[in-house]
């Protein structure tokens, strides 16, 4: 693999930007555009038409253009990290692999990869920036006005302006280890927002040990950064790894980091827009109603103010953002990728995980689909339980379906088969009732608190069957050469078997639309 500082484009928005615009994937939009749902009407329509990046250079009650849809395809997402095709992916999730569970090397062959590990680690250390372009303009909290913002509200109903692809960075009052995540962000005031954090990640939890204290939390806020350092904070990490050193680890090389002015805290020192404040244990604002991946409006909830007294950028900034919504979005298309990154550190954890994938149309992560390659009865059940404790990520998953080795977890149609002829319910579902979930899940019976499932589709054996099962069809190896040794004789040399479908999907919505672009380039 071949890493990002290598490549032409520089290790910033811009440079991003610069480098779609390079391969086709930017179209730049002059007319003036309204930032109330106009602007995500747009964008999501030439998302779900598999179309370029956006960057509209005239949003109505800004002076900042405003870039959007840079993920809202998996090629976009891969070249995001420097590399140019999905198989690099799972190269990379196997190294991430080795720090997940680190373990003493065997032989030679593995002494050397550890050994490339820590060089990867060494490089990857974060460096730092006494000139940062965020620091180009300083804005003191009298000047400060979250309104010169152009923030979107991508439906109807959404309540307010929202910052969604923003580095939301906090520190852990007793270790003082940084926290990098991705949370929304509400516009309450000229200077204050509302952040929506789940109560598992590291913000909240930083902001109750700030509590337990008596202290305010501060807190920064980056926008606009390489899209590379979003991927890595989206990603599970090794908990002894800071993001900074895992996105260093992405890129092959350090991020570049700056001092806050107003915090002590860091931020990308490339960002285009870094706001700085505190939040005051125990000071919330209504948060919502917002539309949400589930495809829903989410509820009002009680969340953290911020209360911002800086903001600095650089001169001409780009404001950076998505929107949620039913998929496709480009936190599909994001998970779609963190999928294949995934692969080695879920096997790594759960041993007799073959593959597994999280199917785009089921949101991301509320179904996944495991293949085991299965040695006694009941592995199946096991399998379901140690995926949902695997990481952090897995634990609102609602559905697991555990299928055997042979059957490609990527493919509806082997899938369904495993489920319809392998399944009967009354023995095959495993029901784990009243656990916490997700509160964004209003098909739960009780917010935050509901059922999972695992479905059992793997082929039965020993005490899990009471009778004979039928025969599996099938043809001899030999018998298949030699039909392959015929297809050109037969005038059938065209016709090829799709064995791997496109895994980015679990439906075939996306494989027609790049038939249709073939089809118009020839």
């Amino acid at each position: 693999m071949k890493p990002f500082h290598q490549r032409k484009a520089s290790r910033d928005l811009k440079g991003f930007l610069s480098l779609l615009e390079e391969r086709g994937q930017l179209r730049r939009i002059k007319a003036k555009v309204n930032p109330d749902q106009e602007l995500a009407a747009i964008s999501d329509r030439v998302l779900g038409m598999g179309g370029p990046a956006l960057l509209f250079e005239n949003v109505i009650g800004s002076s900042m253009p405003l870039a959007v849809n840079l993920l809202g395809t998996v090629e976009r997402v891969v070249w995001s990290m420097g590399l140019e095709n999905t198989t690099e992916l799972e190269q990379l999730g196997e190294k991430l692999a080795l720090l997940q569970q680190p373990r003493p090397p065997k032989g030679i062959k593995e002494f050397k990869k550890y050994g490339g590990i820590a060089w990867d680690l060494l490089k990857a250390r974060p460096d730092y920036d006494l000139t940062p372009p965020c620091h180009q303009k300083i804005i003191n909290q009298k000047a400060l006005n979250l309104y010169d913002l152009p923030l979107i509200t991508p439906w109807p109903k959404d309540a307010e302006g929202i910052i969604t692809l923003g580095l939301v960075i906090t520190k852990d009052p007793e270790t003082k280890v940084p926290n990098v995540g991705v949370y929304r962000l509400q516009r309450q005031s000229a200077q204050s927002m509302t952040v929506h954090w789940l109560s598992v990640r590291g913000g909240a939890l930083h902001l109750r040990k700030a509590e337990a204290l008596g202290q305010k939390l501060e807190v920064a806020v980056a926008i606009g950064v390489h899209p590379l350092l979003v991927m890595a904070a989206a990603t599970p990490i090794p908990i002894q790894l800071s993001e900074w050193l895992f996105a260093g680890l992405y890129a092959g090389e350090g991020v570049r980091l700056t001092n806050c002015k107003s915090v002590d805290l860091q931020v990308p020192s490339h960002s285009e827009i870094v706001l700085e404040g505190t939040i005051t244990p125990g000071e919330c604002k209504n948060d919502g109603p917002f539309g949400d991946h589930m495809g829903f409006y989410g509820g009002i909830e009680p969340s953290p103010l911020i209360r911002f007294h800086c903001m600095t950028q650089k001169n001409n900034p780009i404001y950076l953002t998505t929107f949620s919504g039913r998929p496709p979005k480009e936190e599909a298309m994001l998970a779609i990728a963190l999928n294949r990154i995934y692969t080695p550190i879920l096997k790594q954890q759960v041993s007799e995980i073959v593959d597994f994938f999280l199917p785009m149309e089921a949101l991301s992560y509320k179904l996944a689909i495991i293949s085991i390659k299965k040695a006694y009865p009941g592995q199946a059940k096991r399998a379901a339980m140690a995926f949902w404790s695997a990481l952090p990520q897995f634990t609102y998953t609602k559905f697991v379906v555990v299928v055997d080795s042979t059957i490609n977890v990527r493919d509806p149609r082997q899938v369904v088969w495993s489920i319809s002829s392998q399944v009967d319910p009354q023995r095959d579902f495993f029901i784990l009732e009243n656990t916490p979930f997700d509160t964004l899940d209003f098909a739960s019976e009780h917010i935050g608190l509901g059922g999972r499932v695992a479905i059992d589709a793997t082929t039965k054996i020993g005490p899990e069957k009471n009778h004979d099962w039928g025969e599996p069809l099938s043809r001899s190896k030999e018998f298949e050469e030699k039909i392959d040794l015929r297809w050109e004789e037969l005038g059938l040399k065209d016709i090829k078997d799709n064995k791997d479908p496109d895994p980015t999907l679990f439906g075939y919505v996306f494989d027609e639309l790049l038939r249709q672009k073939q089809m118009n380039k020839e």
